[in-house]
């Protein structure tokens, strides 16, 4: 038997959180390091003007079809794990475990991790640390919001809805100074937009690329069951997230353009600081470097918040150690499940670099997207009675335009990266037998 539809995973977790702290997860999650390093990898890979930023609004369009979908199983299943639980009511229990597989061996502490040590080696401007302090002080944040959260899910989400707040403030303000500051006559938008990439080939994997800044989109489904009126108000905070996330990534990437020129944000590593550097000299850079340790703290955080819910939805199905599926009795949150977390990153931050980590990521969790967003179609023809708060607008176009994207995009990978892209699917597939032994140790839940 599955769950009951709307029925929580478990009532011992308190549903605290309302749309703002929903919608504070989503954009803290998606606004990280990437706005920060992707630009020039996208500038170097599809040069033209308008082909940037055509790239970044395909980006965002993707990820808010994707929201789109996911928002109606988040209304039709508002339980704590988010796509886990939909991938297991549209597929059953191993598709669903691949999924938690992923995310506990390579999604989690790559995610965690990169954007840990981006915090770290730009905290090294006010702080100093050679590379190997930087590695310890990313596991030193990491170490720090772990505590928080398992403390308390109110004081977690507090620092998260503040965090959140300061980037987008910050960016805007960054944007905004540029374009009151800077000379227009010497960025690329002083020429005439090209909107040709130089390749197709490119733009797909440069579009790879962009998604890295996209991801976290479907987030806030993982905490459903800590929202209050979840049926309702998670799929408003994730396509509000993602909406306000796209209208800010288009503005930095336009003031970037608006003081550099397409050659100078492609050979740049540090694009953002090197926009303010334009515009301020030299203390435009020390205001870049606090900003990304602002917007990467607060990554850091909404990703300790909403990753140990997975596994806390595995354990409670009896697919990891049961303990993992108790909340604290005192303090109501996942505490197991966020220390197994907080391990994972530390373990990564440690041995492993920030590109590695990012092209793992991305390369890792969206075939999963494309099921999810799959089982909009299969669970309407499925269960076609159930009731469902929110319906995906512009279905089915919406869903398939993203089903189309991400095959194309994933597909692109596959050829132009194909020795990453394949070790991501055997680590998928390495999950099936370790899911033959412990669906041996798992009640039953529906077949498989």
């Amino acid at each position: 038997m599955s769950r009951t539809p709307g029925k929580p995973l478990s009532p011992s977790l308190a549903r605290i959180l309302g749309v703002p702290s929903a919608a504070a997860v989503t954009v803290g999650l998606m606004i990280g390091s990437g706005i920060f390093r992707v630009p020039s990898s996208v500038a170097a890979s599809v040069e033209g003007v308008g082909a940037i930023g055509l790239l970044w609004i395909a980006g965002g369009l993707l990820a808010l079809f994707g929201s789109l979908s996911v928002a109606e199983l988040a209304g039709l299943y508002p339980e704590t794990g988010g796509v886990y639980v939909f991938l297991r009511e549209a597929y059953g229990r191993l598709p669903a475990f691949l999924y938690g597989w992923t995310r506990l061996l390579l999604l989690v502490p790559a995610s965690i991790g990169a954007i840990s040590l981006i915090l770290a080696a730009y905290l090294s401007a006010f702080l100093p640390v050679d590379r190997v302090g930087e590695r310890w002080v990313a596991a030193a944040v990491i170490v720090f919001l772990t505590a928080l959260n398992y403390r308390s899910l109110l004081w977690s989400a507090l620092l998260e809805n503040t965090m959140t707040a300061l980037k987008l403030l910050a960016l805007t303000a960054l944007a905004v100074s540029i374009f009151a500051f800077g000379h227009g006559s010497d960025g690329a938008l002083a020429s005439a937009p090209e909107f040709a990439p130089a390749s197709w080939a490119g733009f797909g994997l440069a579009l790879v690329t962009a998604m890295w800044t996209y991801s976290g989109w479907s987030s806030i489904a993982a905490m459903a069951g800590e929202v209050r009126d979840p049926s309702r108000n998670v799929p408003r905070a994730l396509i509000g997230g993602v909406v306000a996330v796209l209208v800010v990534y288009l503005a930095i990437n336009a003031a970037y353009l608006y003081v550099l020129t397409v050659d100078e944000m492609a050979g740049s590593s540090l694009v953002a600081a090197d926009a303010a550097s334009r515009v301020f000299g030299g203390p435009g850079a020390s205001i870049v470097a606090g900003l990304v340790v602002i917007s990467t703290f607060g990554a850091v955080q909404a990703a300790i918040m909403f990753n140990p819910r997975i596994f806390y939805a595995m354990a409670a199905d009896g697919l990891l150690l049961a303990p993992l599926g108790r909340a604290h009795r005192t303090y109501l949150t996942p505490h197991l499940a966020i220390l197994l977390t907080s391990a994972l990153g530390i373990g990564y931050v440690l041995i492993r670099s920030f590109e590695q980590l990012a092209q793992a990521f991305i390369l890792g969790v969206w075939p999963f997207h494309i099921l999810v967003v799959w089982s909009v179609f299969r669970l309407r023809r499925l269960r076609p009675d159930a009731e469902r708060p929110y319906r995906t607008w512009g279905y089915p176009f919406v869903p398939a335009a993203f089903l189309l994207a991400s095959v194309a995009m994933v597909l692109t990978a596959l050829f132009e990266k194909p020795g990453l892209t394949l070790f991501g699917f055997g680590l998928i597939l390495a999950g099936v037998p370790v899911y033959l032994i412990a669906r041996r140790q798992a009640p039953p839940c529906r077949p498989s």
